[in-house]
């Protein structure tokens, strides 16, 4: 998982982003082929030969992704990664030798309103555009492009020491195209960042490592402009391979947001708990009878459900649901979460708001009846 604070992407092992939402986690996917096929969008970049063997892994304490293609003429590596943002995403990919030559394929995919959607493409001087409705993006890169069958390719020889960057950029299309991101020099800034984030963290016990990099699974589950936090970047999943309980978890449920916070806030992460408490007061604002279980990422309450007839599902697993009905169901334990989440809060060090305050005493007079309804 890549991510920059407000979407992710999802790299398979053999080096295929097979799902990304933009500009937001909930957003229409522009690479649905985790649900679906390459028709419905992806984006590879890999040798375009045998691969002898596939090895990836983060880069120390970062969501910097290398993966690494060893085939029978060089070792290649591709790093992936998500800026964290300033105004639009990015997805940044650098192909590089690290020994011998290895030929590098790059196949683009880019499928609007989750793999529906085919958007007007048309080279520039640096790479190329898509526009589609609302969506544009870009890709820019040195490498020339070409399209095959609805597909944006370039194939490219790298020897050892040779480098490549490929940065695609989601925007607004009624806007002009952002400003080129050089790739290295935003490579140096989001591992920056990753080490800056991680070096906060307090733990130390014996899984020291195992802790800190799920804590920054955590943090990159957040929505940073609102302090949301989603369960989880991806909509349709199957609890069985082929069954029909495909759900869309790119909400904030309120009882895994308070998990979520208690091991911020046992590892020194004080300030994504109080950002977490500002979002809660402003969803949970209103009458406590209508607290609900889960909400958008900005408190947004209506998550109508629906279903996507044409996408196939994660290996055949139908139906592919996007919105969440379950956000209509009564559940009282979660009155329990949000009042012990708050308090985890101020034991963490969140000042204390005269607004929470009030909420949690409307909550408990409510309570006092309230708790014999049926859920």
């Amino acid at each position: 998982m890549l991510s920059d604070l407000q979407t992710a992407a999802l790299v398979s092992r053999e080096g295929s982003i097979d799902w990304c939402c933009f500009p937001r986690f909930d957003s229409g996917a522009c690479f649905a082929a985790l649900l679906g096929t390459p028709d419905n969008g992806r984006w590879s970049l890999a040798p375009a030969g045998e691969v002898r063997e596939i090895t990836r892994r983060y880069r120390p304490q970062t969501l910097v992704l290398d993966t690494v293609f060893e085939t029978a003429d060089g070792v290649a590596c591709v790093t992936d990664f998500m800026p964290p943002r300033n105004d639009v995403p990015d997805i940044a990919r650098i192909a590089e030798c690290r020994e011998g030559t290895v030929t590098m394929r790059c196949e683009l995919v880019l499928r609007f309103d989750y793999g529906r959607i085919v958007p007007w493409v048309r080279t520039t001087d640096d790479g190329w555009r898509a526009v589609a409705g609302p969506d544009a993006a870009c890709l820019r890169t040195p490498i020339e492009l070409h399209g095959e069958d609805y597909t944006t390719v370039a194939e490219f020889t790298l020897s050892a020491g040779e480098r490549v960057p490929f940065v695609l950029t989601w925007y607004p299309s009624h806007r002009d195209a952002p400003a080129h991101v050089d790739a290295d020099e935003s490579l140096r800034e989001t591992e920056a960042y990753w080490r800056d984030w991680s070096g906060r963290c307090t733990y130390d016990g014996r899984y020291r490592e195992a802790v800190e990099q799920s804590l920054r699974v955590l943090k990159a589950l957040t929505y940073a402009p609102t302090g949301g936090i989603v369960a989880a970047p991806t909509t349709s999943l199957p609890e069985a391979i082929g069954g029909g309980r495909n759900w869309d978890y790119r909400y904030c449920w309120l009882r895994d947001a308070a998990l979520t916070l208690g091991a911020m806030l046992r590892s020194g992460y004080a300030e994504e708990a109080e950002a977490w408490r500002a979002w809660l007061l402003r969803a949970v604002a209103g009458v406590p009878a209508d607290v609900q279980i889960m909400y958008g990422i900005a408190g947004e309450r209506r998550l109508d459900e629906r279903e996507l007839e044409w996408l196939p599902g994660y290996e055949g697993s139908q139906p592919v649901r996007i919105g969440n009905a379950a956000s209509e169901q009564p559940q009282l334990d979660v009155y329990g979460e949000v009042i012990d989440a708050m308090l985890r809060a101020r034991e963490g060090g969140a000042p204390a708001l005269e607004q929470a305050w009030s909420v949690l005493l409307a909550t408990l007079e409510w309570l006092a009846d309230g708790w014999r309804r049926t859920d």
